[in-house]
């Protein structure tokens, strides 16, 4: 696929409020496996159609980090890409909330971000970079799962995950 053939993944909302907003338009009638692999399976399409640029996509739940899906969308991947996955959902899971929706409140500042928290050496435990989402059940107290992709920016990590379940659940 040429670079003129790629469809673009949309800008991302930057103000908390959108961000919070664009989560709870985000939630699903229930999850299982199913809804994984095909959630999955729409994000590899997705990101294929919007980057050269290869990423990985990983899909747990929240529980007991039991791995639902996990893939790349091409060559050239690495393990850092799997560091970065461990990262972001670490932050989902301790925060309740998208990597996205951290970076934007700290506006960045990894700094502020670890000062707040207290979290000295472990600060490398979490990543505030977009790419870590959280899956929520209607009427189910706190998140099921996490997704999560890395490979692209920040920006477009994030919003392609949105772009994918908003997409999915208005076909529900």
């Amino acid at each position: 696929m040429s670079h003129a053939e790629f469809v673009q993944i949309r800008a991302p909302p930057t103000t908390l409020e959108a961000i919070t907003a664009e989560e709870q338009r985000c939630i699903f009638p229930h999850f299982t496996a199913d809804n994984a692999w095909e959630l999955g399976t729409r994000l590899r399409t997705r990101l294929r159609k919007a980057s050269s640029k290869p990423a990985v996509v990983n899909i747990t739940l929240a529980a007991h980090s039991q791995l639902l899906f996990h893939c790349t969308t091409g060559r050239g991947t690495t393990a850092d890409n799997d560091t970065w996955v461990a990262r972001k959902r670490a932050a989902v899971l301790r925060w309740g909330t998208s990597t996205w929706f951290l970076h934007n409140k700290f506006a960045g500042n990894e700094d502020a971000f670890r000062a707040k928290f207290l979290l000295g050496e472990r600060a490398g435990e979490y990543a505030i970079h977009g790419g870590g989402f959280p899956i929520r059940v209607k009427d189910v107290e706190g998140i099921v799962g996490v997704i999560v992709v890395s490979g692209l920016t920040m920006q477009e990590d994030h919003e392609v995950i949105v772009e994918v379940i908003e997409e999915y659940l208005a076909s529900l």
